[in-house]
């Protein structure tokens, strides 16, 4: 196709001899030749540029699934012992027992799902009707008190959640909502079994409430901000044709932002299933399984929270080497570990270890090794 140059006052102009036009500007003085070749060395420092970054964002996610790896990694070889020790009968027995040395996870894991299941239930449809609020329904005046105010929720500690639902939350359901309830379904089958019990105010349908009050404002502030992303030529498309608020929700707005949706669910999820000392405070601590909600339980975080101040760590040097020695307070026993030799540990590291665990037993280890093993 002929092509056609004009050069004039300092601009060089190409065209297709069609309607489409493109322009160069060449400083006074400068050569069409010289400019090609600077325009050049400029595509390729862009092209540079464009690949240093796609190298860079390629090494941050592969950096982040190297650390996901990592703890996997670390998760299962933790893990071995128990596995070596109990099975896989490790996640079908409730007993847990450190004198005995019997343990099991079921306990902890039945109430980790069922408390975040039940806290997802209350959390997803409240979350999403206060963002389809917000971004289709509220005033504006109202819009932004009510936006912070929700996300105010998500700055609150989670030791704050675990004192108010101890001391206010719990007591409240205990004298006005539990006895309720169980007088309410005493006589209808299933529902009697799932709210029986003495009120205790503590259970796992508190921890489940409380967690519900901890999910919401992630579900309600990731649903408002991707809910804000539809455009709005979509929504005034659907109302022109008649559609109903309800209508244009379900149909344009839902099914435009299901991905963003999706990922609020999730995290909101995550906070649900690691959350530790807000459950701590209001679950029970029990290791046992009860199909009544008002039972008291325990989670996997919760678990391990306290069973965590359960140890004193000890090292001794023998003609063996240095060992760690780790005991259960309750049990009075001390168990060597030989997994955990440490032989570059210092007496000091073991004594800064002991009170990191963060028991009274600390403070009773001596300053020095005595050589000798502890007696029982």
């Amino acid at each position: 196709m002929p092509r056609s140059v004009m050069v004039c006052d300092g601009f060089l102009r190409s065209s297709l001899e069609s309607p489409y036009m493109a322009e160069v500007v060449i400083p006074q003085g400068q050569s069409i030749k010289s400019a090609a070749v600077a325009r050049a060395a400029r595509i390729r420092g862009l092209a540079f540029s464009d690949a240093l970054f796609h190298r860079l964002t390629q090494g941050a996610a592969i950096v982040v699934l190297l650390i996901l790896g990592g703890v996997i990694v670390s998760l299962i070889d933790g893990s071995l012992p128990a596995f070596q020790k109990f099975g896989f009968g490790f996640f079908v027995n409730q007993v847990w027992n450190p004198v005995t040395k019997k343990f099991g996870a079921l306990a902890p894991i039945y109430g980790t799902v069922v408390t975040s299941a039940i806290a997802m239930l209350i959390a997803v449809p409240l979350g999403l009707g206060i963002a389809v609020f917000l971004t289709e329904l509220c005033p504006p005046v109202l819009r932004r008190p009510i936006g912070i105010a929700i996300e105010l929720l998500a700055g609150i500690p989670s030791i704050i959640y675990g004192i108010w639902g101890l001391f206010i939350f719990a007591p409240f359901l205990q004298v006005y909502v539990q006895p309720f309830i169980i007088a309410l379904f005493g006589n209808v089958p299933v529902l009697s079994s799932l709210f029986a019990g003495p009120p205790y105010g503590i259970g796992i349908l508190t921890a489940s409430l409380i967690l519900a009050i901890m999910v919401l404002p992630f579900v309600t502030s990731i649903s408002r901000d991707v809910f804000d992303t539809v455009p709005p030529m979509l929504k005034e498309s659907a109302y022109g044709i008649g559609c109903t608020t309800w209508e244009v929700v379900r149909n344009v707005v839902i099914p435009y932002t299901r991905v963003g949706v999706i990922g609020g669910v999730m995290l909101g999820l995550g906070r649900a299933l690691g959350e530790t000392m807000a459950v701590t405070f209001v679950i029970g601590n029990a290791h046992r399984i009860s199909p009544s909600l008002f039972a008291p339980g325990t989670t996997i975080s919760a678990s391990i929270a306290n069973e965590f101040t359960e140890v004193v760590v000890r090292r001794v040097d023998t003609r063996n080497g240095s060992r760690l020695l780790i005991s259960a307070p309750r049990s009075g026993q001390w168990i060597t570990l030989d997994a955990l030799e440490v032989e570059a540990l210092t007496w000091q590291n073991a004594r800064t270890l002991a009170a990191l665990v963060g028991n009274s037993y600390a403070p009773l280890l001596p300053d020095e090794p005595d050589g000798r093993e502890p007696q029982p």
